[in-house]
């Protein structure tokens, strides 16, 4: 008997994500409640990969609505491990990624400038999905392990202001569709959702996007949680501030559209940015910038980004004197004596 009813229902999800499919091959969006369901059933199993696949690709047709992202999100905060961090009041640095630019790891360093400078981040990353190496890629290339002990977690808050949460290990959904995102290799909404399901939920985000409409998105869901956030965006489209272009800026108290050279740096050449083409080699360039050796490029890139993580945290402070304290990281040491601590307490 119960062999039928796991057919039964088995075939019941099967018609439910036809009929979804349908709705969205002809424009249509789904509500929140719609989505969340759905991503229950992939995660359930019993989804094939080809439909997964398909809902997939129907979001690179459209702009994804709020609703549906809101409800994605929900099913995978509903899902997820928890883990208790929010009494460190930390700050997540991350990148939607799917840019295409297989930039190096600038959000990662820029985490251990920031805690370097004495600010606690609770770092939420993946393995690469559209690019050569993901955070936990480079990370893990450092002789890292991931775990999910909280009381570990603590610890390295304490010690050196930074915790590491691996997303495959907190959100069964992600580790779920990682195959088939692979396997298509292009970006999608779970590039969408990934900055929004750390599981600490942290009280400031900054984070970089791939377009200004997913900068509008991003800001209507932040206003909407009461959450302190900074958006960034190089408008020859970057999700993070590259250097390489002017860029827009968006946070509680508004936008705006800055050079590199109003901050008192150089403009630099997209070819300067690249990330390599193994994760050994971006591993490479991650310690390079911790250890004062990379090119003028690529620590300023990571100084940029950092001061302002520093300021999504301490709003009053100009980003200018931001900047002087990610340098005083970098250059002082502080930033490599927290990634060394951080490498011994985690390995």
């Amino acid at each position: 008997m119960q062999f039928y009813r796991t057919i039964e229902k088995g075939c019941k999800k099967l018609k439910m994500m036809k009929e979804i499919l349908y709705k969205l091959f002809d424009y249509h969006y789904l509500s929140r409640e719609e989505s969340k369901q759905v991503l229950f059933d992939i995660v359930q199993g019993g989804v094939p990969e080809t439909q997964v696949a398909s809902l997939i690709t129907s979001f690179l047709m459209r702009n994804i609505s709020v609703d549906e992202v809101l409800g994605f999100r929900d099913a995978l905060l509903e899902m997820r491990v928890g883990v208790d961090l929010s009494d460190y009041r930390p700050l997540d640095i991350v990148g939607t990624g799917g840019d295409g630019k297989n930039t190096f790891n600038i959000s990662t360093c820029a985490c251990f400038v920031v805690a370097g400078a004495g600010y606690n981040v609770v770092k939420h990353g993946n393995y690469g999905a559209t690019s050569i190496s993901g955070a936990s890629n480079v990370i893990e290339q450092q002789g890292v392990r991931f775990h999910t002990d909280n009381d570990r977690f603590r610890r390295s808050l304490d010690s050196c202001h930074i915790a590491y949460l691996h997303a495959p290990l907190f959100s069964p959904a992600l580790k779920a569709v990682a195959p088939v995102r692979k396997s298509l290799g292009v970006r999608n909404f779970f590039n969408v959702l990934g900055p929004l399901v750390n599981p600490v939920r942290p009280e400031f985000q900054m984070l970089g996007v791939y377009n200004l409409a997913m900068a509008r998105l991003y800001s209507y869901i932040y206003q909407e949680e009461n959450k302190r956030f900074c958006i960034v965006h190089s408008l020859d489209g970057y999700d993070e501030v590259s250097l390489t272009s002017r860029f827009k800026v968006v946070t509680n108290h508004g936008e705006q559209l800055l050079d590199p050279e109003s901050l008192g740096f150089a403009r630099v050449g997209q070819e300067e940015l690249y990330g390599g083409d193994t994760p050994e080699e971006a591993a490479r360039v991650f310690r390079n910038v911790m250890e004062g050796t990379a090119t003028a490029a690529q620590i300023s890139a990571v100084l940029v980004n950092a001061a302002y993580g520093i300021q999504t945290v301490d709003q009053e402070k100009p980003i200018e004197e931001c900047i002087e304290i990610a340098k005083d990281s970098l250059y002082g040491k502080k930033a490599l004596r927290t990634l060394e601590k951080f490498i011994a307490m985690n390995n």
